[in-house]
């Protein structure tokens, strides 16, 4: 990396990426033509790249793949967070193969193409993490062009003026602007999204100003311990949308609830008209300090009514804004499946999903904020409660979409405090 200024463009190169610092890397590009610039992160996930790239978290954001085999599996239309990707694009180290998997409709390349998002392969992925680790997640652009002509200086320019996540609000963005009642539930092997629903009640309502309008729910409900109770008897859970994944909502059907979402901007009014149980935060891109402009209000009059409260990642982070603690900008992130998380009440240790560039700082937790768990990586904060309240948030994904399971029990607790 230490030449990547100076490194000549090698024969048949069609992709490029530049960095802020100057430093070009070459490659080979798939998917759709142009450029792209965002943050140059990376993920650790040996599976789910297709979970990861239709993440709305990752909005703003390059991601670099540490599994080398990207594309194996191919593509299908199960195995999304959002219906179209919200990462910009990816950067690997072997180029997409054929895929080998009785799931897979679509290569992965012609799957990126389709939804105009680019892709650098030949990539030396363990030299670009060792400098994103060392260095801090860079600023850069991800080029694509057939012919393999490119305007460096162009490039760089654009790498050098895009500000960056910090202090920038993405949630507006990513979430939705209707709000709509969940439906689906979670995925089997063999069975993909249960089809036990009627059509009719496979369509979700989503009401505008005016009162009208439908959107078509995301998946039918899977069968569950649950399935018996009736929708109107089970806890209802207003979920806010700051950039949710799908898999979220599922388990919460899962864990019995029934799940309306409202977007990001939805005000407490709004919010209390759904007549609550309870209040989920969910996961979401940039800056928690530009989102908590307007969702914190809002959070801390949900806190006032006493109703329990659950948050994941900028859920989590928004929360810990709300009782008065101070959010960070970290110097690489966590992003991966396969983070190691110390749970303080019994010291058990959950293998989770994780995807944050912020984080809460633990030293500024007020009096009535207990921390709950660590990251075994770097020790900083994954989770709190709130000791008057029924209120508690993780920084990680216990959805596990990708990665492991190990963590539904927090969907269950949040379940059972709405009765």
């Amino acid at each position: 990396m230490a030449d990547a200024k100076r490194m000549p463009m090698p024969e048949g190169a069609t992709g490029v990426l530049v960095l802020a610092s100057g430093d070009v890397i070459w490659g080979r590009g798939f998917g759709a033509e142009g450029q792209a610039v965002g943050e140059v992160c990376f993920n650790t996930a040996m599976t789910g790249y297709q979970e990861v790239m239709t993440d709305p978290s990752y909005a703003g954001q390059i991601i670099t793949f540490t599994f080398p085999h990207i594309g194996n599996v191919g593509t299908n239309a199960e195995d999304i967070e959002a219906d179209d990707p919200h990462a910009l694009g990816m950067i690997v180290r072997q180029d997409v193969t054929d895929p080998s998997n009785f799931r897979s409709v679509e290569r992965l390349d012609a799957w990126m193409a389709k939804h105009a998002r680019i892709g650098l392969s030949g990539v030396d992925t363990r030299a670009l993490t060792r400098r994103i680790r060392e260095g801090g997640a860079p600023n850069g652009v991800i080029a694509h062009s057939k012919d393999g002509r490119f305007d460096l200086d162009l490039l760089l320019k654009m790498a050098r003026d895009w500000p960056g996540l910090e202090g920038m609000d993405l949630a507006k963005v990513v979430s939705c602007d209707l709000h709509y009642g969940w439906q689906g539930g979670m995925w089997q092997l063999g069975a993909g999204y249960d089809d036990s629903d009627s059509p009719d009640q496979r369509v979700s309502t989503a009401l505008d100003t005016n009162g009208e309008g439908t959107r078509a729910t995301n998946t039918p409900l899977v069968p569950s311990e649950v399935e018996g109770r009736a929708k109107s008897e089970r806890p209802h859970v207003v979920a806010i949308d700051y950039g949710s994944k799908r898999n979220i909502f599922r388990n919460l059907v899962a864990a019995g609830a029934r799940v309306t979402v409202l977007p990001a901007t939805a005000s407490f009014e709004e919010v209390m008209a759904q007549e609550p149980d309870g209040f989920f935060l969910s996961n979401g891109p940039g800056d928690p300090a530009a989102t908590g402009e307007y969702a914190v209000p809002v959070i801390q009059k949900m806190l006032e009514t006493g109703k329990p409260l659950f948050g994941i990642c900028l859920g989590h982070q928004l929360l810990g804004l709300a009782v008065g603690a101070q959010t960070t900008k970290m110097f690489q992130g966590h992003r991966g499946a396969n983070h190691p998380v110390k749970r303080l009440s019994d010291g058990a240790v959950e293998i989770t999903s994780m995807n944050h560039g912020f984080a809460v700082e633990r030293e500024t937790l007020p009096a009535n904020a207990r921390e709950t768990h660590v990251s075994l990586f770097d020790g900083s904060n994954a989770g709190i409660e709130l000791t008057d309240r029924q209120a508690f948030s993780v920084q990680y994904h216990p959805e596990a979409s990708p990665g492991p399971q190990d963590s539904f029990y927090l969907f269950e607790r949040f379940v059972g405090m709405m009765g």
